[in-house]
């Protein structure tokens, strides 16, 4: 995935910042920063969790404004007031998370997202020409439903595209592809770019920068801290600019030898919730003292449906379904299996595994009351509930004002920080987590994986369920994939090459099982 070189002009730059700041209360989220990004440049903006990125681009697509600074575009001073304003100029913008009806289909979830209206045949005919000209295989008339998430990701580009940006701001865009979806959506950039279109591109994952982009602006504290290009610098040198410190190195990772099973599932099967969701069929596997097992699966194959059903949100008739620590508990609920030593973290940040208007110290008793003295027959122990929340602030690195802010005041992965060490605190027997460094910096990262690895080393079953599968291939022992509600076997992660495991993540949906769907650990 080697960049191509792109041709340079003397041209003024597409987007030029100058001393852009802004502050919200008690924070300064950006201090007098300036960039400039070029016609046809792919150009990443990094930064760890709280470093300005969002703020930034938020300003540059009109939704905040700045409190000092100016912007340029292609020479000439500007205002962008509104999102709308910044597609007028040429502007576009793909979110993390889409924002897409389910229900409705391709063609239709275009036409919402477009400022004026089409006549449905003419939009049909421009979608058309899109997709052609950029090579996606898109089918405008499937519903949305129906699609992986690569699929659904070109909806966002192709919504985009229609407008002919002169600038395309890409936020995470890989997060939840598989490495065959990754290079597609590579090829579609680097051609966009090579047209003129300019790109500014955020991400965690330091090699795809490598791979993709000609500059990298590196922020931090809310400000710019260096310019390099990555193709030349080091994933290791980059990750230490972002954290201001050498990057550590997991240890211990593979080195603990798996004792028994603590958590035993047999043939677990439910019927997934309506309209969308997947059923699980006949899941199978044993997560072991010791060990971190992985189950890597593009986004809404069942994952979510998986967790629910260890956690207890959802119920099986079959007591023996689910075995923790030889305790049948697939009739139990998620209070009795949390006192059993088991613990959860969902996918989910705002709203699952924390609620939003209640401070970091109520939302450590959702969950922690049942292994910790924290409410004893029902009363709260104000004093263990603080302390217990400022230790996993301060273990975690939790950058927050202290106990009492509220869940919806920390940035998505300072709050991913907090919820996975209020979780990784109460050392449980058993623990499964849903993308657990999602959203999070490097050296966050690297911390929680090392918390998740001591964990393991003390003689807890992990179980890891994750679309990221460098994580999944530097922390686990075994892997699994899971596709369609089905569960392949696990297999030792040294006996899987990463494009095998993206073939089974990607299958070909409705086309049949995952080999040793049936299997059993």
């Amino acid at each position: 995935m080697t960049a191509p070189p792109r041709d340079r002009t003397d041209a003024p730059p597409r987007l030029a910042l100058s001393q852009i700041s802004k502050s919200f209360p008690g924070v300064k989220a950006n201090d007098a920063i300036s960039l400039d990004v070029r016609p046809g440049e792919i150009h990443a903006l990094l930064g760890e969790n709280g470093a300005g990125k969002s703020t930034l681009v938020k300003i540059i697509y009109g939704v905040q404004q700045a409190d000092a600074g100016t912007i340029a575009w292609d020479g000439a001073a500007v205002a962008i007031p509104s999102p709308k304003a910044a597609r007028r100029l040429g502007i576009g913008m793909v979110f993390q998370h889409f924002s897409l009806f389910e229900a409705m289909t391709v063609i239709e979830n275009i036409a919402l997202g477009l400022d004026e209206a089409v006549d449905r045949d003419e939009l049909k005919a421009r979608v058309a020409a899109v997709l052609e000209s950029y090579s996606l295989p898109l089918d405008p008339e499937r519903e949305v439903y129906t699609l992986s998430v690569g699929e659904r990701q070109r909806i966002e580009i192709v919504r985009c595209l229609l407008q002919k940006p002169k600038l395309l701001i890409m936020d995470e865009p890989t997060s939840v592809l598989t490495p065959q979806e990754v290079e597609r959506l590579f090829e579609t950039l680097r051609q966009i770019a090579a047209q003129g279109c300019s790109i500014l591109y955020i991400s965690h994952k330091l090699h795809e920068i490598k791979a993709l982009c000609d500059t990298a602006t590196i922020l931090r504290g809310g400000r710019v801290v260096a310019t390099c290009d990555p193709r030349t610098e080091t994933t290791r040198r980059m990750a230490e600019l972002m954290i201001g410190a050498e990057l550590r190195q997991i240890e211990g990772a593979h080195a603990s030898k798996a004792g028994k099973p603590r958590l035993v599932v047999s043939n677990l099967s439910l019927p997934g919730e309506p309209p969308f969701g997947t059923s699980l069929r006949e899941i199978s596997f044993a997560a072991r003292s010791g060990e971190i097992l992985g189950i890597a699966g593009v986004a809404g194959n069942g994952q979510a449906e998986l967790l629910g059903a260890l956690s207890g949100e959802r119920l099986t008739n079959d007591a023996r379904a689910i075995l923790l620590d030889d305790r049948p508990m697939g009739n139990e609920g998620a209070g009795e299996r949390r006192g059993a030593g088991l613990a959860c973290v969902p996918e989910e940040r705002n709203g699952h595994a924390a609620v939003p208007d209640f401070s970091l110290a109520e939302n450590t008793i959702l969950t922690a009351r049942h292994r910790l003295p924290l409410a004893p027959g029902g009363f709260i122990r104000p004093g263990a509930v603080k302390r217990f929340a400022q230790a996993v602030i301060g273990r975690f690195d939790v950058r927050t004002t202290g106990p009492a802010a509220p869940a919806r005041s920390l940035s998505g992965g300072n709050l991913q920080k907090f919820i996975m060490g209020r979780e990784i605190g109460q050392e449980p027997g058993v623990l499964v987590i849903s993308q657990p460094t999602w959203g999070v910096d490097a050296g966050a990262a690297a911390a929680i994986r090392q918390a998740l690895v001591d964990l393991a080393a003390k003689g807890s079953a992990v179980v890891v369920i994750s679309q990221d599968l460098d994580e999944l291939r530097e922390l686990a022992d075994r892997l699994c994939v899971i596709n369609e509600g089905r569960l392949s076997e696990p297999r030792p992660v040294a006996e899987l090459g990463l494009d095998e495991i993206g073939l089974m993540m990607g299958g070909v949906h409705g086309a049949g099982e995952p080999s040793g769907a049936h299997a059993r650990a």
